[in-house]
């Protein structure tokens, strides 16, 4: 069986090498570049590359733009790496399309752990793995949402999230069961994170948002009315 592909965006040698020892020790195969204009140039010429670790601040080009355009292109999970905590950032990453956010200095044993529970996710769905509520369709394996036959563009979270919700249909859900589903038992975010994830989902499904039902005090609950 083959490798999976990471590819590792960061200006600090150091930096790669330490992420690369981690990933290889797991049996990913792990692309390097320096910076933003290195990564995409590997990444459209490199087939299959199945999830990519993006520094924030780099020359040429920093995360930012770099995950902007591959974002135009591809549904790639992205994990960004960044030495900024600013809750702003965070929101940034978001908005982008990061799947993951990641503050230095971070444990390797951690990154992987969120990089192999995003993998494990994406390539444990099964082709018929189709999911439908309120003329919502969500289909896991070509990750694909559409509503009333319209393709929704999600991010990779986003679809997770959605995903989970139309597996609980009509169950009240804690923002701890979320996290501990959706994020991985691993993650170390806080509410804010979840509630960011369900403003946007709601907004990009316009009516359709309203199924996912605030529960004050616990989390939410996503229920099509009758």
């Amino acid at each position: 069986m083959d490798k999976l592909k990471i590819l590792v965006v960061d200006d600090e040698s150091r930096m790669r090498k330490l992420v690369k020892d981690f990933l290889v020790k797991q049996n990913y195969e792990v692309l390097e570049a320096g910076d933003g204009a290195e990564a995409l140039d590997l990444f459209f010429e490199t087939e299959g590359i199945a999830l990519v670790i993006l520094d924030v601040m780099m020359p040429r080009m920093d995360g930012w733009q770099t995950c902007r355009e591959i974002r135009d292109y591809s549904k790639v999970p992205i994990i960004m790496l960044t030495a900024k905590s600013d809750e702003r950032d965070e929101l940034q990453g978001f908005d982008l399309g990061v799947d993951e956010y990641i503050s230095k200095p971070f444990s390797p044993k951690i990154l992987v752990a969120r990089v192999e529970a995003i993998l494990r996710r994406t390539s444990s769905r099964s082709a018929d793995d189709i999911l439908s509520a309120g003329g919502i369709e969500l289909n896991k394996a070509a990750h694909l949402v559409t509503l009333d036959g319209v393709p929704l563009d999600l991010s990779f979270k986003e679809f997770e999230l959605l995903a989970y919700f139309l597996e609980h249909e009509g169950i009240a859900l804690s923002r701890e069961k979320i996290l501990n589903n959706v994020w991985n038992y691993d993650y170390f975010g806080d509410a804010r994170t979840i509630d960011t994830h369900v403003k946007k989902l709601r907004s990009k499904m316009g009516n359709k948002g309203e199924y996912i039902k605030t529960i004050w005090g616990m989390g939410y609950k996503f229920e099509v009315a009758e």
